[in-house]
């Protein structure tokens, strides 16, 4: 049995504001405990929802049967599952990667620069430029227009764009040079 000084201790200030309730509160009668966590009986609706799906029409003498049946592997018809711990760290890990790379293009462009190399400066600019942004685009547009797919296969062309952007240039002159 629990004293009027333990229930205090279980208490928050400001418990009783009425702001805070969430929900709908019943209140137990008094000295026979809390009442049982039982589900109430829900009433029965009138008329039953459907469940039932339209059959589909016949297809046309041209239309094959695949073509008018609905793919369960429709874009909008599955949702995507959210990222785990391990998905999270990986895209984090990728994410540092793709910057990094991009941090290598901008060096190896402003080296290029300074090479003397007869190509006009402007050029030489965009293409820096072009070359910075690609691994960042690369990341958000896959992030974005893979959404309904498979970890995996998002995992899987996030790796392809970090074999296809590694900055070559600043690996081969070195970041010094």
């Amino acid at each position: 049995m629990s004293t009027p000084r333990d229930d205090d201790a279980l208490s928050w200030g400001g418990d009783d504001d009425p702001t805070l309730d969430v929900g709908d509160k019943r209140e137990s009668a008094g000295a026979d405990g809390p009442e049982p966590l039982v589900p109430e009986p829900r009433p029965e609706p009138l008329v039953a929802p459907s469940t039932e799906r339209p059959a589909p029409a016949l297809p046309d003498e041209g239309e094959s049967v695949a073509a008018s049946v609905p793919s369960e592997s429709a874009p909008d018809a599955v949702a995507a599952a959210p990222l785990g711990n391990v998905g999270l760290v990986g895209i984090g890990v990728v994410a540092a990667t793709y910057l990094f790379f991009a941090l290598g293009w901008l060096v190896s462009g402003r080296q290029l620069q300074s090479l003397g190399i007869p190509i006009p400066d402007v050029t030489v600019v965009a293409m820096t430029v072009g070359a910075t942004l690609a691994p960042l685009v690369w990341f958000v547009a896959v992030l974005v227009l893979t959404r309904s797919w498979r970890t995996w296969q998002r995992f899987l062309l996030l790796i392809l764009g970090l074999v296809l952007l590694v900055p070559w240039p600043f690996l081969s002159m070195g970041s010094l040079a």
